[in-house]
This record gives structure tokens, sequence and C-alpha cells, in this order.
């Protein structure tokens, strides 16, 4: 290929996917190409499958040293898994070693992961270099890594039980084919769960990084405070006391809301701005140009990991709504602080 077609990229959201394939037809090599749009279902399966981190840009992979690797990843837990259900102590082990934490203890481990590779005692945005990416390389490497490791666990027990149950007995192959054909219905619902579970975690954990970070930095903030029916913003810096009271250093108060992924959810977000200034953090490299001008329109602004503002790749650059979470901590943060005293 020595020029792509320019149509079939047209239409695409910004960090989309070109992936070519090759197998063999016959005796000859055959190609295939597709694009897959980066805010489809079939982007998560894509990253998901090929174990791709969000700072890719180009890569080949071989499919058998894939499934080699994930293999060695678990195979001591396969071990024991195996043994304890020989053991008859399944449900013992499911609650030991195959518990997903909860989404609050799961980010706390990935924070800790963090500081302790980079040889820092809090995230305080104030200090560390590129904030924003700091957010992004927690939230989603260092915790995804730990949360696929967690699933690939729990949903492994869960399926064992499924077709073997949880009292060990001989079964034939045959046996184990016809329960896992009649319990199809379970494992379809066990996979779906799967699925909504990878899409609901990210977004609350994104919170519990950004809080952390505020904490870290002594940012005075309160968190899902009601402002007015059906209004409840992730922050509010520094209280919601302080933007009522009608003084002239209100005007410096302001609302943080926390997305992980925006696409038209950003539009939930501006319904909770009112008279305050507004500011979305995220770590979507998704967003098309448009969205961002429509957000501008409506007083929106987007704070975004450093890296993004830098990408190719992204559509940040370029925007007077858009800034960096290291702007948003120097330039709106800190002046702030003073009144906020």
């Amino acid at each position: 290929m020595t020029r792509l077609p320019k149509e079939c990229f047209g239409y695409l959201s910004p960090a989309s996917f070109l992936v070519m394939g090759r197998y063999r037809k016959g005796e000859d090599t055959a190609y295939e190409c597709l694009t897959i749009d980066s805010t489809s279902d079939d982007a998560e399966l894509l990253l998901a499958q090929l174990d791709i981190t969000p700072d890719f840009l180009i890569g080949e992979f071989e499919t058998a040293e894939i499934r080699a690797r994930e293999q060695d990843r678990v195979l001591d837990f396969v071990e024991e898994l195996i043994a304890a259900w020989h053991a008859g102590t399944i449900v013992d082990f499911a609650r030991a070693r195959a518990a997903m934490p909860k989404t609050e203890e799961l980010a706390g481990l990935a924070r800790g992961r963090y500081l302790q590779m980079h040889g820092l005692e809090r995230l305080d945005p104030f200090v560390i270099k590129r904030p924003g990416d700091a957010l992004r390389e927690i939230s989603r490497i260092i915790e995804w890594d730990m949360f696929r490791e967690f699933q690939r666990r729990e949903r492994a027990v869960e399926l064992v039980r499924i077709v073997m149950g949880d009292d060990p007995r001989d079964m034939t192959v045959a046996e184990v084919i016809r329960q896992l054909v009649n319990e199809l219905p379970r494992v379809d619902a066990l996979m779906l769960s799967a699925s909504q579970q990878r899409k609901s975690r990210a977004g609350y954990s994104y919170e519990h990084h950004i809080e952390a970070m505020l904490v870290g930095g002594g940012i005075p903030f309160e968190k899902q405070v009601v402002i007015e029916a059906k209004k409840r913003p992730d922050f509010i810096l520094p209280s919601l006391r302080f933007i009522r009271s009608g003084d002239a250093a209100a005007a410096s108060g302001l609302i943080l809301s926390a997305k992980t992924t925006l696409r038209e959810r950003w539009k939930q977000v501006e319904r909770e701005k009112g008279e305050h200034r507004l500011y979305l953090t995220t770590v979507d490299e998704n967003i098309a140009g448009n969205a961002i001008e429509d957000m501008a329109s409506f007083g929106v602004h987007l704070v975004i990991p450093e890296s993004l503002m830098d990408a190719r790749e992204t559509e940040y650059s370029g925007h007077k709504n858009v800034l960096t979470f290291e702007q948003f901590c120097s330039g709106v943060i800190r002046p702030a602080m003073n009144q906020w005293a």
C-alpha cells in the first residue's frame, strides 16, 4: 500500500485504528485491511485481545505469541484452581484468591504501585512534572492491567463452577461438553457481565484518582454535593458554601467533573454548570474537534493529559478551551487557592 484512500478515514473518530491481517490462502499469502473506530465496541475488543496500551501508535502482532504470553501469566493460578476444585475448596478459593477488589480499593492499589515505581510519597500535581500523564498512566495502564488480572481470575473460577460444580467428581469429556452446552445461557450472561464490568469500573476509578491528586496537592474540595435537584457534580472547589457566598471571591470557585471517556456524556456535565466555571477532565483521546468546539460554546473547559495535547493522533491542540492538567493546576488552581484560604 503506497497511498491510503481518504474516504475510508473521513468519518472515523480520532485515534482510530487501521488493522492489516495476513493469512495463507492456498499457496498464496493474502492480506485484509479494515478500519476500527476508536469509540466502537470493536475497538475495546481489539485493545483487550492484543493487549494494546493507551500510548500505542503502531505495531506488529503474532497471535500465537500473544496467547503464549497470556498462558504464562496465568499458569500458576490455573494449577491452584485445579487443585482447589479437586480438594473441594473452590468456594473458599474464590473468596481468597479470585475476588475482585472494590473499585476504591483497586484504585488505591494502582496508585500505590505508581508511587513506588516513581519514588513518590503522594500524588501532588504541583510537584509531578506532568500530572495529567500520571493520571493516565495510573488509570489506563497500571490499574487496567491489575483489573484484567483480577477479572480473569474471578471469571475463570465462576466459569469452572458453572460447568464443573463445586464438589469434585470424575467427569468424562462428554459430560463436560454436555454441561457446557446446557449452561450456555449462564456462560453467556457471565461474559456479558464481564464486559459491562469493564465499562462501569473506569469512570468511578478515575474519580478516585482525581480525589487523591486533589488531596495530595492540598487543594480544598467537596465531593458529590447536591447543588440543585438532580445536579451532583463530581467535585466543587473549594466548597459549595464558598461559591454561593455572594462575595467577589466566589467567582474563583469552580466545578470539576471527571469522565474517563466522553462521547456525548459531556452534555450531562454541562447541565451541572449553572453560573459557575466548569472544567471537565478526561483521559479520552477520541474526541473530535467539532465536539470540542461544541463544548466551548457551552462554556465547558477540557482538562487533559499533557501527552494528549502533544499527540498528532488527537484533535485537542489549538482549542482555547483545552488545558493540560499541569496548566489547569498552575494557571487556574494555584492562583485561586490564595482566595480560598
